[in-house]
C-alpha cells in the first residue's frame, strides 16, 4: 500500500513557474513507476509526465514537452514536476500516481495503481 501526498500548487501569472512535490509512504517508492496527470474542469484526467523507478527514463505529453521537468529523490520518497512558462491551458488539479510495475513506464491512467488525492494550479491570463 502506497499513501501519496501533492503539495506545491497555487496561483500564477501565465508566464510563471510552480514547483509540485509527491511524497510517498512506506518503502517500496524506489521500485514504482512515477506519474503526474492533471484533469481540467468538464475534461478527462489527461498524462502529464512519467518517471521510471531509477529516474533515467522520462516520457511527457506534448503540450508540456520543454517547460515541465518531472524528476524523483528515491531517498526522500518525493517526485517533483517543475513546471516553467506556465499558460493558462494549465490549470487543472494535479495528481500524481505510482505504478507497481517498475519495468512500465506508462502514460494511461488505468496502470497506475495508487492515486494522491491532487493540488490545484490555475494560472492566470
Amino acid at each position: 500500500q502506497v499513501q501519496l501526498v501533492e503539495s506545491g500548487g497555487g496561483l500564477v501569472q501565465a508566464g510563471g513557474s510552480l514547483r509540485l512535490s509527491c511524497t510517498a509512504s512506506g518503502r517500496a517508492f524506489s521500485s514504482y513507476t512515477m506519474g503526474w496527470f492533471r484533469q481540467a474542469p468538464g475534461k478527462e484526467r489527461e498524462f502529464v509526465a512519467v518517471i521510471n523507478w531509477s529516474g533515467d527514463i522520462t516520457y511527457y505529453a506534448d503540450s508540456v514537452k520543454g517547460r515541465f521537468t518531472i524528476s524523483r529523490d528515491n531517498v526522500k520518497n518525493t517526485v517533483y514536476l517543475q513546471m516553467n512558462s506556465l499558460k493558462p491551458e494549465d490549470t487543472a488539479v494535479y495528481y500524481c500516481a505510482a505504478d507497481s510495475d517498475r519495468w512500465r513506464v506508462a502514460t494511461y491512467t488505468y496502470a497506475y495503481d495508487y492515486w494522491g488525492q491532487g493540488t490545484q494550479v490555475t494560472v492566470s491570463s
